[in-house]
Parts: C-alpha cells; sequence; structure tokens
C-alpha cells in the first residue's frame, strides 16, 4: 500500500520567467523535481538524513543500510515504518551494531547528496570477496536495455534533475527507480530486493549516472558482476571493479558502449 502514498509528490510546479533567443522574457510555469529531507533511525537512534525524492523511502533506508553493512542480511530487518509526513523512517533490528558513532568518525566524503557521507571505508575492498563469472550479455542487449532505462526515466524527462538505476536480467526490467540522488536510486532498488525477496546478484544493475567508488561498491556487495552506465565511470571505481571482479561499462549510448573491466562476460 505504500506506493499509493507515494502519488503526485515526485514533482512541484513553480512559476518562473523564461528568457528566449529573441531577448524577451516570458512567465511559465515550470515543473521542479522534489527534494526532501529524510531522516533514518535505526533502533531508536538518529543516524543520518538523506536528501531523496520522496517516495519508496522504506526501500531506501532499508538498501542503505545494507549497502554501509549495518543490515547484515535480510533476515536481519525485524521492521521498517516510514512517516511521509514528517520524514521519519524507523528502522528496527536487533542484529544492527547498537554503537554507530565509530562509523561516523570514520566515514569517508563522497560525490553523494545529503550528508555526503558513506559508512564504507576503501580499504574494506580488499576484504570482499571477487565475484564469480556467472553471467554474460551481448552488445545489442546492452543498447536495448539502456534505450528502455532512457524511455522510462519520466521524472527525468519533466524535470531534468534525477537519475534512474535499474536491475535487469538480459531482456526484462525487474526494478526500476528514479530519485533526485543517484545513491538513492540504487539503494532504492537494493532495498525493494531485501524486502521482496529478490537475488540481485542474477541480474545487472543499470544506472543513467556516472559510475563513482561508491556506487561500484554498492553494486558489488549486492554480488552484482555487470555495471551499465550512459556515462563515464571513475578510475577508482575501475580499480575496485578489476580487484573485485565486477565487468563495467561506460557510455552505453548511441549504439555503441565502452568496456573497462572484465569484457569476456559481454559476448559478441
Amino acid at each position: 500500500m505504500e506506493e499509493h502514498r507515494q502519488q503526485n509528490i515526485r514533482t512541484r510546479r513553480h512559476s518562473i520567467w523564461r528568457y528566449s533567443r529573441e531577448g524577451l522574457f516570458q512567465q511559465e510555469s515550470d515543473v521542479l523535481i522534489s527534494e526532501f529531507a529524510a531522516t533514518i533511525y535505526l533502533n531508536g537512534r538518529e543516524l543520518v538524513t538523506l536528501l531523496c525524492t520522496p517516495e519508496y523511502l522504506e526501500d531506501l533506508a532499508v538498501g542503505f543500510l545494507a549497502v554501509e553493512g549495518l543490515l547484515a542480511q535480510p533476515e536481519d530487518l525485524e521492521q521498517v515504518i516510514a512517516d511521509y509526513q514528517r520524514g521519519q523512517i524507523w528502522v528496527r533490528s536487533s542484529k544492527a551494531p547498537l554503537a554507530t558513532e565509530p562509523n561516523f568518525l570514520k566515514r569517508c566524503l563522497t560525490t553523494g547528496c545529503g550528508k555526503g557521507s558513506a559508512f564504507i571505508k576503501l580499504d574494506e575492498v580488499k576484504e570482499l570477496t571477487p565475484l564469480a563469472q556467472t553471467l554474460q550479455v551481448t552488445p545489442p542487449q546492452i543498447n536495448s536495455l539502456m534505450g528502455e532505462l532512457r524511455d522510462r526515466s519520466e521524472l527525468f524527462r519533466a524535470t531534468g534533475g534525477s537519475h534512474s538505476a535499474a536491475l535487469c536480467s538480459s531482456d526484462t526490467f525487474i526494478l526500476y527507480r528514479e530519485d533526485l540522488g543517484r545513491h538513492n536510486a540504487v539503494d532504492k532498488i537494493i532495498g525493494r530486493c531485501w524486502r521482496r525477496n529478490i537475488n540481485p546478484k542474477q541480474y545487472f544493475l543499470l544506472t543513467s549516472c556516472r559510475i563513482s567508488a561508491e556506487i561500484l561498491l554498492k553494486a558489488a556487495r549486492m554480488g552484482i558482476e555487470i555495471v551499465i552506465s550512459r556515462a563515464a565511470p571513475t578510475s577508482l571505481a575501475v580499480n575496485i571493479a578489476a580487484q573485485l571482479g565486477v565487468t563495467v561499462v561506460g557510455f552505453a549510448r548511441g549504439g555503441s558502449f565502452n568496456l573497462y573491466t572484465y569484457p569476456e562476460r559481454v559476448k559478441i
């Protein structure tokens, strides 16, 4: 039922003055993406505030806690309740760490939204097990999937202010989310997987945003072998992908793409 509470909250209309090539101002109505502050409480303790598009807040909180390692497995989640009016998400788990302050003291600044921080430390890369190569994809499938990602991006077409992410098989979209924050879009995908017993290891991650180190780590933590984007990866993301066995596909648009790691997963 939570999706029914989210209708018509992704955008807001605002009066603007548009300057034309003819040198004239004209007053119009424009569509803006909603920016919403949502605070996650873990076992009653305030943890972090994320700036996000105000939908799928339960999935956002669970996905965030999962990729940051504060929830080790789906069975650890006991309850998640979101208050869409106050911007509060309450998560309960008896298995979660009781003290999170040391994690905050060790957090690293990222290029993300909200407080711009993550609990994931880059030295944790060596603790992750490299992924096995069990999946394959073809160039036509990559181009088709990225075309569908573009076509589904209704919020971006309306506002120009969102990122999109999707979990896919070689020919089917399993989950799709848009958000003003690229990390949020991915976390909402992961959170829904945890809450609906979907195994992300069977699928690819598609995104409209650049593949940064933190986006790559989110995918690797969830066992996702292939990450595809219409944008560029960073050098650190590619280095981490090489260590963790993740295939990185960038600039997937207009019928072409670049392969940065493990090209053997892409079959011609």
